[in-house]
């Protein structure tokens, strides 16, 4: 689920190595900080190897799924609250990164878009006042031959259409600065890989959800057995299939939202429909991916059928992201131990 490439089988370990360095691989791996709780769990399940709590965490974290909270508490074991692994601390501070820039680029965006206008307004008046010197310039000519009044007016209504030429070049500039801001913005919620909007774009709109348009679900997806795939072809052909499967899914749930949200799992906002609606909708894209047949294009090796599963839930009126969210990732694991390739709604 997330995160399953970065995680390892639990149980692995060298003759040579410490209980103690195990310890600390298991709890960076599980993202665990490191709490007196957390060590007792993980001493109970590395100083057993053959235990039956061992042997439990070593089904729980099959294919590289990392271990969560309600799984370690289901064990007995307790999560605590504590300082976040180095992994999440460089998340956060990857986070932290991009809102900083985020809002670098909304703050110039204004600025520009008042320059803009202001660009705008003074070659608007900029401009009428030069039609009206030059009609005055053309009346005080035909009134008299005043050469030098003639010739200063001239002059002013040159200099006044260079400046409406400048006006016009500095609004054409800032024009294009703004298109390319817009652009920017755009690229800071998409995927680089897949193309799809991402985890930023998904939270927007999930907090941005026009009440009227309800009702609205969301569907939590995971690639089935994807580590296999890149450790059998390798991680170029992982990540085509990664782009064929959220393009596929996109399609397949056009108009609602399909995003990546990290690794191997994509998140969809279904707005409109009914959980059952929602549920046979992503049913019919489970099998539409199902059906599709990939293969390694240097080798010419069939990559054999390549599945997902998903959890899907309607939104409660209020609720924040993270509660629903959590919930649909419950119902795409309880999906994954039923035996992957299916949804599971609730």
């Amino acid at each position: 689920m997330r995160n399953a490439r970065a995680a390892r089988p639990v149980i692995e370990s060298s003759p040579d190595s410490t209980l103690f360095e195990r310890i600390g691989s298991f709890l960076a791996e599980h993202g665990l900080s490191p709490d007196p709780a957390h060590y007792a769990f993980a001493f109970a399940v590395l100083s057993a190897p053959t235990g039956p709590l061992a042997k439990t965490v070593s089904r729980l974290t099959a294919h590289g799924v990392r271990l969560r909270a309600h799984d370690i508490e289901r064990l007995a074991g307790r999560v605590a609250d504590g300082p976040p692994t180095v992994r999440k601390r460089r998340a956060a501070t990857s986070d932290a990164n991009t809102d900083t820039a985020d809002a670098l680029v909304i703050e110039t965006q204004q600025q520009v878009d008042d320059f803009a206008q202001m660009m705008r307004t003074m070659q608007a008046e900029t401009s009428g006042f030069g039609r009206d010197l030059a009609r005055s310039a053309a009346s005080i000519t035909q009134m008299a031959e005043i050469d030098e009044i003639t010739r200063i007016t001239s002059s002013m209504i040159a200099r006044i259409h260079d400046s409406e030429v400048r006006l016009a070049e500095a609004t054409a500039e800032t024009d294009a600065l703004r298109a390319k801001l817009a652009e920017a913005r755009d690229t800071a919620r998409r995927d680089v890989l897949t193309g799809l909007p991402n985890r930023r774009a998904f939270e927007e709109a999930f907090a941005g959800r026009d009440p009227s348009a309800g009702p609205y679900c969301l569907a939590v997806c995971d690639i089935d057995r994807f580590k296999h795939v890149n450790d059998l072809h390798g991680h170029g052909v992982g990540d085509r299939v990664l782009i064929a499967i959220g393009q596929a899914m996109a399609t397949e749930c056009a108009p609602h939202l399909v995003v990546r949200h990290g690794g191997e799992e994509f998140a969809v906002l279904l707005s409109g429909v009914s959980l059952s609606h929602a549920a046979e909708l992503l049913d019919t894209v489970r099998q539409t991916v199902a059906q599709k047949r990939y293969r390694n294009r240097e080798t010419d090796t069939a990559l054999g059928t390549i599945t997902f599963s998903a959890g899907i839930t309607a939104i409660h009126a209020d609720e924040p992201a993270e509660t629903a969210f959590e919930r649909a990732d419950r119902l795409l694991y309880t999906a994954k131990e039923r035996g992957r390739d299916q949804v599971c709604a609730a």
